[in-house]
């Protein structure tokens, strides 16, 4: 068993330190990394019995679409911080005359909008894993059931702490992101609503598993 290393307590130093980045958005898109990894240890576990036969189609199917997603979740929670980052450095450009006013305005409008797409981009990727999820619960090995569950509310958290993100910058749009504010919204309100639907049916599997 390979413990927690250095690498991994400098990544939360650096989640704790006072610098807004890496902040929820990144924490969101690790926690739907830690789902993935999950998932991938039960994937292994149902594939490495013939007790478990029924599930081996769709333990390869989540073991290979997790174990990218794993580098998909590492990359978004990057992407978060370099988005945000953005941001903090349109505020700092100079505004002295209009024409500078209206290029530092323009900048951060940008850089919301790009700090709006990252959070949306997990959220979405989360839903898919849910949605996975529900179908392996059903046929996976039943002695790593919980693991399974775990790795549910890890996505599920990682959704709703994605839309909070998502939430707060649409309201730092301007008059020229207004349309795309308006259907990130209705985006992320929808992908909400899946998620708990989600987490609902896996909830009733594993009970029903357990």
């Amino acid at each position: 068993m390979i413990g927690l290393n250095d690498g991994y307590r400098e990544i939360l130093d650096a989640i704790a330190s006072d610098s807004p980045t890496p902040g929820g958005g990144s924490v969101a898109a690790l926690s739907l990394a830690h789902a993935h990894a999950l998932v991938c240890m039960v994937a292994r576990l149902t594939l490495k019995s013939g007790k478990w036969e029924s599930g081996h189609d769709t333990a390869t199917k989540v073991l290979n679409g997790s174990h990218k997603g794993i580098s998909d979740a590492i990359n978004l929670a990057r992407r978060d911080a370099e988005s945000f980052d953005s941001v903090m450095l349109a505020f700092r450009m100079p505004k002295t005359t209009d024409e500078e006013i209206s290029q530092r305005r323009s900048a951060i409008e940008r850089g919301y909008l790009m700090a709006s797409k990252v959070p949306l981009e997990t959220a979405e990727t989360g839903v898919v894993l849910l949605q996975e999820i529900a179908k392996f619960a059903t046929n996976c090995n039943a002695n790593a059931i919980t693991d399974l569950a775990a790795a549910a509310q890890l996505a599920h958290s990682s959704i709703s702490i994605a839309a909070l993100n998502v939430k707060i910058n649409l309201d730092s749009f301007g008059p020229n992101f207004k349309d795309e504010g308006v259907e990130m919204s209705v985006m992320i309100e929808g992908l909400e609503v899946d998620a708990e639907g989600h987490k609902e049916e896996i909830s009733q599997i594993v009970a029903g598993r357990m």
